[in-house]
């Protein structure tokens, strides 16, 4: 049923319903600012960072980018928004934890050193992603941070890195995610 509800919001925002792009807006606000208060930016820059990311949604939604969720809707904001924060903080030179992808993040800011101290240890499960996910090939990389990390939709994707079909998109990231959980699952065997 939560997925008929998903779908008909699509719907409702696609056709520029107010209610349905006001309830989207307002049941993940404080959902999100929660969230985002563990990177450790002011509640201002937060609010902006979840206006932003709400618009880029809207623009997706709109544009025809999302034909329809993989995931909830609060996810794929969450999502956007994850990047975004990320942007920020390379922005401002500050460390991002260890359990994200440190390529698109500036180098350490020794006044934000003491913010890494109050971050958990990683799991023994975000260790091994973190560790096999290096292994993986450059292409499966991207693939799987695009659609897991920036929320890109199989047509984003196949049109941001020239794949010529959905099909071969959706192939190329079950192929990948396969070896991923292999590469894991025979590090736990041992």
């Amino acid at each position: 049923m939560k997925e008929a509800k998903t779908e008909i919001t699509l719907e409702d925002l696609r056709n520029g319903s107010d209610k349905a792009l006001k309830q989207v807006y307002e049941e993940n606000r404080e959902k999100f600012l929660n969230f985002a208060r563990r990177y450790h930016l002011s509640d201002e820059e937060n609010i902006d960072v979840y206006q932003d990311a709400y618009i880029i949604f809207y623009d997706n939604v709109m544009n025809g980018k999302v034909e329809s969720f993989t995931s909830s809707i609060a996810t794929y904001l969450f999502g956007i928004g994850k990047y975004l924060i990320f942007d920020r903080m390379k922005k401002n030179k500050k460390k991002v934890s260890s359990k994200f992808d440190l390529a698109i993040v500036g180098r350490e800011d020794e006044l934000v050193s003491s913010f890494e101290m109050e971050e958990p240890e990683l799991t023994t499960e975000q260790t091994l992603l973190q560790k096999h996910f290096g292994t993986l090939g450059k292409q499966c990389r991207e693939l799987l941070t695009l659609f897991y990390y920036r929320g890109y939709t199989i047509q984003e994707i196949m049109k941001a890195e020239n794949y010529n079909s959905e099909n071969v998109v959706k192939a190329a990231k079950s192929r990948c995610m396969k070896t991923l959980r292999e590469r894991i699952q025979a590090n736990n065997v041992q």
